[in-house]
Order: structure tokens, then sequence, then C-alpha cells
């Protein structure tokens, strides 16, 4: 008889860790060490040539890293998790692993910032070449599929303008192509999405942001298949070296275990927050795949347990008057990540996305008149009382 704990909220604390394992320490233990000693030369051997388990360097596995990977692809219903040093190494190496010279990606449309960042180098430096679109339809994305496409790489909810990408729709035709599909999770976290359930076959966080959770650690995590993520990490990891650190790992580790409580938090106070700011005369347009009238309201209800904690919404004005919006929130952080216990605010056209030409953010959905709101774990009447006074102009 299996055992193990089954549902997310005991997941999250007991999976990929055994305290007897450990001396019995109820915390794991944090490795603060960059190499390990072998017991003999011939064991030495056998570990440099795989033929035998253990640690040789922490750039090419740590124990504390190890519980980190263990639990993440737990949650993810993975076969495997890899550990890295921020959220864009995590995308780098995925998209390095996974192209070569020639090859052309699909992206949907609206990306993160420093994401097409990365692919105008990968096509500059090494003929890689890509295309974002809108993946709302079966016939829109087979017409897009070129001989060489061999990654479909999503964001869904899209940052920061919360569209949606249906993953069963894109893995089925994917599957009819041979091509890997790959998802940014990190708007949803395990917690409310898990693309892998969907067909999927690599998902990637910025743990940085819901995973960590505390705003006091940089890292990301790629979740899939066993067999690929060993390949990955014996080659694209290990000798490009976007490693995290063990204490790192471990903050990693404690932030997991209040997962479920905060995104619960974060998503109670957004649904508030968004039926407040949908009723307010000085807001435009408002982008929170919880409101029944967001364009693909039951898309989210389907693939989605919940709607996030995250909102975008159009200031009615220009750039300048956006602007001074957030200079008025007192209580609110003007601040580019999210999912920290901290409510926070930015201009997406400024700050995460100003690398993207304005004619390709523009069809992104991206205006000068846009903020994008991370809600936090503060009361939402503070929170309300903060956008409100600010919006008051």
């Amino acid at each position: 008889m299996d055992k193990r704990p089954n549902r997310f909220e005991t997941k999250v604390i007991h999976s990929g860790y055994h305290s007897l394992n450990y001396e019995g320490s109820l915390v794991p233990p944090l490795f603060q060490t960059s190499t390990y000693t072998f017991p003999t030369a011939e064991v030495g051997e056998k570990r440099f040539a795989g033929e035998s388990e253990g640690y040789i360097y922490s750039r090419l596995g740590n124990p504390t890293v190890k519980v980190l990977e263990e639990k993440l692809a737990e949650l993810e219903n993975a076969e495997a998790a890899l550990a890295f040093g921020s959220g864009m190494a995590a995308v780098s190496a995925v998209l390095f692993y996974l192209t070569k010279t020639g090859d052309h990606i699909l992206f949907s449309e609206g990306i993160y910032g420093c994401t097409f960042g990365l692919l105008q180098l990968m096509k500059n430096k090494h003929n890689i070449n890509h295309e974002l679109i809108f993946m709302d339809e079966e016939e829109t994305i087979r017409k897009a599929i070129r001989k060489n496409t061999t990654v479909i790489y999503i964001e869904t909810p899209i940052n920061p303008t919360m569209k949606l990408v249906d993953l069963e729709m894109i893995t089925k035709i994917a599957k009819e192509y041979g091509i890997p599909v790959v998802v940014d999770n990190t708007f949803c976290s395990p917690y409310l999405q898990r693309p892998i359930e969907l067909g999927c076959d690599y998902v990637i966080h910025s743990a940085t942001k819901y995973i960590g959770g505390h705003g006091d650690v940089i890292a990301g995590i790629v979740a899939g298949r066993k067999e690929a993520l060993a390949e990955l990490a014996m080659t694209t990891l290990k000798d490009i070296g976007g490693i995290i650190s063990p204490f790192d790992a471990w903050l990693l580790i404690r932030g997991l275990k209040t997962l479920p409580i905060r995104l619960d938090r974060h998503c109670d106070n957004a649904e508030k927050i968004a039926e407040k700011l949908k009723e307010h005369p000085r807001v435009g347009k408002i982008y929170y795949p919880g409101d029944e009238d967001f364009p693909q309201y039951d898309l989210a209800m389907r693939q989605m347990m919940r709607s996030g904690g995250m909102i975008s919404f159009e200031i009615n004005g220009t750039k300048a008057e956006a602007q001074a919006f957030l200079n008025r929130c007192r209580l609110i952080k003007i601040a580019v990540s999210l999912g920290d216990s901290e409510t926070l605010i930015q201009h997406p056209a400024t700050m995460t996305h100003a690398i993207v030409p304005e004619e390709a953010r523009l069809k992104m959905g991206i205006t000068d008149n846009l903020v994008r709101l991370s809600v936090g774990l503060e009361a939402w009447e503070d929170i309300w009382d903060d956008l409100e006074q600010a919006l008051a102009y």
C-alpha cells in the first residue's frame, strides 16, 4: 500500500524529505559546502564515471538542493526537477537544451521582457528564430508551426495581460508534430495550475515569486521527464553553471511549506480588489481571470484551481497619469517582482517590458496606461484604501 501523502497541502511539507535519513533533523539541513570527499580514489573514479551514486561538487549536486528538487517534482507531478540560480537561468537552460542553430521557437503572444531579450540574443548570435502568436485557435497554431519548429513555449497567464492559453489544446497539437511544450507557470505556482497533468513536457518557475514568497531569494525551477532533465543537468546546467546556492534552496524549502496558505490569501484579496477596481470610474480595462467578464473566464475555471493574485488594469489617462497614480501609492510599493507578502505595483511598458519594441509591446496589449498589481497578504481593506486614495486625482 502506497502511504505517501497525495494532498497538495500535505505534500508541500512532507514530500522529498525523510528526517531519519538526516540524523532525525525535522528541518532539512543546510549543506553549505562546495565539494565532497571520497573514501577512496576508486570511489571518486566511479562517481565521475557515473557508475556510483554520491556527491562530487555542489555545481553537480547538493543534498539541500536535492530535497528542493524532489519536492517540486512531486508537487508538479513530474518525474524530476532541477533548481537554478534564477528564473532566467532556468528559461535559458531549457531553450538552449531544446534548440540548435537554425531552429524555430513558437511563443505565446506576450512574454516576460527578459525572455524576449533572450530570444533576440539567440536570434542574433545563433540564428534561432522565433514567432509570437496569440494561441487562441487550433488553426492559428498549425499555420505557425514550421518544419524547423522545435519548441512551443507558453506563459499562462501571460505577463502582464493575463491572457490564457488552453494547455490541453496546445499539447494535443504539439504531440501530432512531436514538439515539446514548455510552460512558464510562475504566475500560478503548482498550487493553482499543473501543466504536466495537462500533457505539457516542461514546467518553468521563477521560484523567486510565489514559491519563495518572501522577497529574499532569486531562483528558478524546471520540472519534466527524468531522462531529459538528467541530460540537461549534466550538460547545460553543469557547463554553463547557472546553479542555485544551497542556502537559497533552503529558503525555498522553508517558503514552500506555507505556499497553499499564502496563495489562498493572495487569491482572496485579489478577488475583492478586482471587484473594487472594476467599479471605479478612473479604471478602464481590467485583466483578471477571476472576473466573469474576462474573455477567457471559462478556461480559467477549467485550467486553474483559482484565479491567482495578479491583476492588471488600465488607468483612464496617459502614461504620465498612470505613473502619477503609482507615485501616490503609500502602502503599496513600486517594484517589479510579484508573489511577495507585500502588495507591489509596477508600470510594464517602462519596467518589466521596457526592452520590447513599442510596436511589439502594443501588439501584446501592453499600453502606456497599463499597470500590474501583485496583491499581497495585507488586509484587503488596507490595500483598497491605498488604491482608492491614489486613484482620487
